[in-house]
This record gives structure tokens, sequence and C-alpha cells, in this order.
């Protein structure tokens, strides 16, 4: 699937202000393979099937993202987000910001390092260096993910593609993440390491990194937020992706309103094994969380 892009000249009367005016008002109500939806529940069925019937009078956010592109959103705790891998050669790369505390971001290297487990599936947390959850992994049919090996950047693009650049036809995913992180008062100085979805890794034996490449179309990944937070993700080459041309698929992304699925993981009736780690940074979460509310 490929964004549909419209150009824009004096052929079709936008040479003016008033033919620009015309013309836009015109699009009202035209649809494209990858947009996003607003309101969400105008979204295509695809992607609102399958979720549970409550979901749909909860969405706060439908949309397809095409390949080389980014998204973001502020979402609140207790949001549930699933992502679909279309046509199978997605690579979903992803921050976490936590909202009204910048300083709290995604930290990679505990996300590994605090449930002993480099590869990500359901019950991995997804923490922050103050030892806090910030999502939890709570469904998934890919199993194909990569928590070690980051994103690409615009020097390795240019090198490999021949361009990096945001806007460019090979954009690379520390540059998409960048703007998304700017829309949201971070820098790239302040951007944190990502985790990418979709395209996994190995380690082997003596410590390499070896690409394992996706799980095939229809893969799907879903993440509980556990605080209000920022989530930006740009859809783009894996860094270990041996091909030389730059190519991939689009995906769906739907969000709804999900509070219930918060308690239920800390009651342990959600299905999801956090392990003792994860139970410990779920204690540490809701602690913080408490304070905020009753001051």
């Amino acid at each position: 699937m490929t964004q549909t892009l419209e150009t824009h000249t004096s052929e079709n009367g936008t040479a003016t202000t008033a033919g620009a005016k015309l013309h836009a008002r015109a699009q009202h109500g035209r649809t494209a393979e990858t947009m996003i939806h607003v309101p969400p529940a105008t979204a295509p069925t695809r992607l609102i099937e399958g979720l549970p019937a409550d979901a749909k009078d909860s969405l706060t956010w439908a949309e397809t993202l095409s390949f080389g592109r980014y998204t973001h959103l502020e979402l609140v705790r207790g949001t549930r987000i699933r992502i679909t891998d279309l046509d199978g050669d997605a690579c979903v790369h992803a921050v976490l910001i936590r909202s009204g505390a910048q300083h709290e971001r995604l930290n990679v290297a505990d996300t590994v390092k605090v449930p002993w487990q480099a590869y990500m599936t359901t019950g991995h947390p997804l923490l922050s260096d103050a030892g806090r959850l910030m999502a939890t992994v709570v469904a998934d049919s890919s199993g194909q993910h990569d928590a070690l090996t980051g994103t690409t950047h615009l020097a390795g693009n240019t090198a490999k593609y021949g361009a990096g650049s945001a806007h460019s036809l090979s954009p690379a995913g520390r540059e998409l993440l960048t703007l998304g992180g700017m829309k949201h008062g971070i820098s790239q100085k302040e951007l944190p390491p990502s985790v990418s979805f979709f395209k996994g890794v190995t380690v082997e034996r003596d410590g390499s990194i070896t690409f394992a490449g996706s799980a095939g179309a229809g893969a799907a990944v879903e993440l509980l937020l556990h605080m209000d937070a920022v989530l930006v993700l740009a859809n783009t080459a894996h860094p270990l992706d041996p091909r030389p041309e730059f190519t991939g698929s689009a995906v769906d992304i739907v969000a709804w309103q999900a509070p219930q699925d918060l308690e239920a993981l800390k009651s342990g009736t959600l299905n999801v094994d956090l392990g003792p780690e994860g139970r410990l940074a779920l204690h540490n979460t809701e602690l913080d969380y408490n304070a905020r509310t009753s001051a």
C-alpha cells in the first residue's frame, strides 16, 4: 500500500487563494489508502473488525501508515493500541515520552535488562529509566521484534540508499522520529533509542546479531499504556535489512480506551504474565499514579 499524493498546479485551479480554497474543500470526504481517520469511527471496517465490542465506542486513533512515513499522538493512561503489519513487510520503530514529564522516556536498556529477556512478546514491559512501566505488550501474533539494534540514521541510509533525510525517498528512522518528537517539544538530542516491531533479530552464541525478518502478513502487536504518554512511530527500513532497495509495507494503527485492562492486569486476570520484575515495575507505576492523583 502506498500513500496517495496529488500534484497541485494552476491546471486544477490552485494558482489563486480562492481556487486553492475551492480545491481544498472539494477534497472533503475523499479517502486514500493511507491516512488518519477523523473521527476514528469512520475508519474502514478492516481497522476495527475484531476489536472488543466496547472498544468501538471509545476509539481514539485509527490510521493506516504508509512505509516511509511517521505518526504521533498523545494518549491517556489505559489506552490500548493495536498495530497490524498488513502485507508482512513493515518495520515500525517506536518511542514513548511521558506527558507532562518529558524527562521520563522509554529506556530500551532497562526494557531488555530488567525482565531478563531480549526478545519482546506478550507480557514484555516497556520501561522508563525511573523503573516504571510505560506500556506492556499485551498481545502479539508476530514475535518478530527488536529491542537491540535501534533504528536507521541519516548517514547509514545515505550510504545504502542514496538519501536518508525525513523528506527523501528513503527516510531514516531517526529523522522521522525526530519530527514526531519535536511536535511534542522533544529535540533529536533528547529523543531516546527506539524499539521496533515486525522485523526481528537473533543473538548468536558469539554475541553477533542476525536479521530474522518478519512473521508475515497480518501479524499484530498490542500495547497497553500505564501512563499518559506520547507515542511516536516511524515505519521505515530495519538497520540490518540486507536488501539493497528501500522497500516495505503499510500498517494499520487503532487505539481505544481500555482502563478495565489496567485493572485486569493488576489483578492478574488479563492472561498476561509480567514476571516478578514487571510486577514490581507495575507497583512503582501505580504508586506514582496514586500519589499524583491524590495530591
